[in-house]
């Protein structure tokens, strides 16, 4: 079996920086067992695979080690590669794991809607503030850990202990915040050791609980935001209640093909 391969650098207007995604593009179902081996031989954060379904397409996203319920990144680099490499005009409804998910084109730009989630005050739990070497100035819970610092430098300054992250309890990965940096209105970054990725370049999911939270705080809808990763990438969005648009670039950094021999599948 040989199927096509693209890798996209997602949330960037060049190589090199942003969120790196692979994505396969499939005429037939594969394995669950098959996608879960190819994304751990990826080893990026993400590889999406995407097949037609009715008017719409099935999406599925793999860390190198679970499928994700939800991933911002993965979703921008298949709606680049829908249109951009396949010819396929948008925008594209995808059918995820939460739900359908629409992604439209705003020139060079993608926008991509998704489901919004609110965060509530926590406690965080213990060993939080060791494993991150810096104690947060507040922490919040939306489906993750939400830590709010003093400011943009104190986030992109952080060196956490990954291994300490992944002792934590509970399933929840870690976001790191601040108001303002360099032309932007929010920085942050994610730590998700739990799911493979001990530091994400970019990441949407965690926007879709920083941009309400930030929002709120800005008394503001629209939000450009910086993730500070090594990498890093920009994220225009806008709250719409219980939905948070964000718009990103992408670019194609490789493609090719990838042969399944008949023991692997």
């Amino acid at each position: 079996m040989k199927l096509r391969f693209f890798l996209v650098d997602a949330f960037t207007t060049r190589p090199f920086a942003g969120n790196p995604a692979a994505v396969v593009p499939l005429e037939t179902p594969l394995p669950d067992a098959v996608m879960q081996a190819m994304a751990a031989e990826h080893n990026l954060s993400e590889t999406a695979f995407v097949m037609r379904e009715g008017a719409g397409w099935r999406l599925r996203w793999f860390t190198p080690k679970a499928e994700v319920e939800m991933c911002g990144h993965a979703t921008l680099a298949t709606a680049f590669v829908l249109a951009h490499e396949l010819n396929e005009a948008p925008p594209f409804t995808f059918h995820t794991l939460s739900g359908p998910l629409l992604v439209e084109a705003d020139g060079p730009r993608f926008i991509l809607d998704f489901p919004a989630r609110l965060s509530e005050p926590a406690h965080p739990p213990a060993g939080l503030a060791a494993a991150l070497g810096a104690t947060p100035r507040e922490v919040h819970h939306a489906r993750d850990w939400i830590c709010v610092m003093e400011s943009p430098a104190q986030v992109a300054a952080l060196a956490p202990d990954h291994a300490a992250l992944a002792a934590l309890p509970g399933p929840e990965r870690v976001i790191v915040t601040a108001a303002g940096g360099e032309g932007v209105d929010i920085t942050s970054r994610f730590f998700a050791v739990k799911v493979g990725v001990p530091e994400d370049p970019v990441t949407g999911t965690a926007h879709v609980q920083l941009v309400p939270f930030w929002a709120a705080r800005l008394k503001r809808k629209t939000l450009v935001c910086r993730q500070a990763s090594a990498r890093g990438g920009t994220l225009w969005c806008e709250w719409r209640g219980d939905r948070v648009r964000m718009a990103g670039n992408a670019v194609l950094y490789a493609k090719g093909d990838i042969h399944l021999h008949s023991d692997m599948v």
